[in-house]
């Protein structure tokens, strides 16, 4: 059994929880998310706690059981707090604008390349060089982060491009001047 999956998921108030025909379905404050877990975990709900057993002892229902337990708290957590990945453009003369359907970035090409915003997402712009992605669902906030990092990833001699907040870029040395 997975140490993961054997960990029960805290339900907050705020929080219902429904579970028919293999489909769960979980409310909350900011919104509503649905998972299919066909047939290969099985969930035992209570009033404030979730448990996930797995179904049988293969391989890939032991592989299953830790990660659908980790993709309904993710649930859990998206539907109270939400998530939010940040980014930071470097670079002079780089910066975005975003409106409510696309993000226009401006990172060095001829033209700008401008990125829609899925439906669920919200992204803002702080000082033309802050991008911060949020929604409800963490795998298309993760995903909408990685599409505007691979616009200009950062390269490694100055350190220009999109990075995300905090993430340390290898820095190499540039050639060395002939005598």
């Amino acid at each position: 059994m997975s140490r993961i999956g054997k960990a029960p998921i805290p339900i907050p108030d705020k929080v219902k929880v429904k579970y028919e025909d293999t489909i769960l379905n979980v409310d909350g404050p900011k919104g509503s998310l649905n998972l299919d877990l066909r047939e290969l975990v099985d969930l035992d709900i209570t009033d404030s706690v979730i448990q996930v057993k797995a179904v049988g002892a293969e391989r890939k229902l032991k592989a299953m059981h830790g990660l659908f337990r980790s993709l309904i708290n993710n649930m859990v957590i998206g539907v109270t707090n939400g998530f939010t990945k940040s980014l930071e453009i470097v670079g002079v003369g780089y910066r975005a604008e975003a409106d409510k359907q696309n993000l226009t970035l401006n990172v060095g090409y001829s033209n700008p390349k401008v990125l829609p915003i899925p439906e669920g997402l919200t992204i803002e712009v702080e000082k033309n060089t802050l991008i911060h992605v949020r929604g409800i669902d963490k795998q298309q906030v993760g995903e909408m982060a990685a599409k505007i990092r691979r616009v200009r990833k950062p390269e490694p001699y100055r350190g220009k491009g999109i990075r995300y907040m905090g993430e340390l870029i290898r820095r190499k040395v540039g050639k060395a001047g002939s005598k």
